[in-house]
């Protein structure tokens, strides 16, 4: 299938089947890509946070990323109000390139507002750090390692 050719839709995971494909979908990038180990990438946070799901038009999951909001994000934003974390966002390797990451993080905003929250955080992995510039994030504080990878947290006003 050419890259062109490849349709999808991003949709919030409410289903066991699609919270399931998010989940997969982390394992493939974060546990077997990037050797992220498996008993810190699944967190209690899973349980309470928005899911988002990228999936092609025949079912194959492409990307996820998750929205944290009240309490539970408050360890994430340090604990300002009004703020949401964007956290474990992930492509997989035949969908970089299609505007995946893209569509995933604008539907984790969207999810942001519909929360009533005025401001999302991350911390970007600091190879993806254009990335999220390019989508109206900016850097702030210094790097410092998550899951032995460097990271920097980003804010966007939404």
């Amino acid at each position: 299938m050419s890259l062109s050719a490849v349709t999808y839709e991003v949709r919030l995971a409410e289903s066991a089947a699609d919270r399931a494909a998010c989940f997969a979908v982390r394992k493939e990038v974060f546990v077997a890509e990037q050797g992220v180990a498996e008993e810190i990438e699944y967190d209690a946070y899973d349980a309470v946070a928005v899911h988002v799901l990228a999936v092609r038009d025949d079912g194959v999951p492409l990307g996820t990323g998750r929205l944290l909001h009240g309490e539970s994000a408050a360890a994430r934003t340090g604990g300002a109000a009004g703020v949401g974390s964007l956290g474990r966002l992930a492509v997989t390797k035949e969908a970089r390139g299609l505007g995946v990451g893209v569509a995933l993080v604008r539907a984790v905003e969207e999810a942001a507002r519909a929360h009533g929250l005025t401001a999302v955080d991350l911390h970007a992995q600091t190879h993806a750090l254009g990335f999220y510039e390019r989508l109206g994030y900016e850097a702030y504080g210094p790097e410092f390692p998550d899951a032995g990878i460097p990271h920097r947290a980003m804010r966007r006003a939404l």
